[in-house]
């Protein structure tokens, strides 16, 4: 049987937040990807994509890196070029941490948050962070590779409590709801 879904080929993440109150130490927020391997997609990542680095091979790229939320619209982006990904990798995480530089901030703790996933002009997701604000780090979206090798997009927001290297070595652990 014939299916009329298209596999996911280019996606962006993209984010934003209000600047912090003036006088306040900037709120820095940013993008994260982790890459999994077919023969280990739970634990530790393959490799991570971030403000100062990018994939091995190109797939995928932080566009827009901002430490202060300041700017119209989104104020980081991040593409993922998951038709170009290599074979070797079955699944990628892409979540959001909040710098925790000068004392602990959740994302109740700034202003106007959101979250939002999309390919072309399709937004396959958004989000504010209401659901986790308590919470300094958050996973936006999984990517996996089904059987058949089309990617798949699976939504849902979970948050997470501590800091980003913290969560960068446990955000792509098995848990119920991801």
């Amino acid at each position: 049987m014939s299916t009329p879904n298209k596999d996911l080929d280019k996606v962006d993440v993209r984010i934003k937040w209000d600047p912090s109150p003036s006088g306040a130490p900037a709120h820095d927020l940013d993008i994260i990807a982790a890459t999994y391997l077919a023969e280990a997609p739970y634990g530790s990542p393959a490799y991570l994509v971030h403000f100062d680095s990018r994939s091995p091979d190109g797939t995928i790229t932080l566009n827009r890196d901002s430490r202060t939320g300041q700017g119209l619209g989104f104020d980081e982006e991040m593409t993922l070029e998951l038709d170009r990904l290599s074979s070797a990798y079955s699944r990628v995480l892409v979540g959001v941490a909040i710098q925790q530089r000068d004392g602990r901030l959740t994302f109740a703790g700034i202003a106007n948050t959101g979250v939002q996933v999309r390919e072309g002009y399709s937004v396959l997701a958004e989000d504010d962070f209401s659901s986790v604000g308590t919470a300094t780090a958050a996973v936006v979206a999984e990517f996996a590779r089904s059987a058949s090798g089309a990617w798949e997009f699976h939504r849902g927001v979970r948050g997470f409590d501590g800091d980003p290297d913290s969560f960068t070595t446990t955000m792509g652990n098995r848990t119920s709801g991801a």
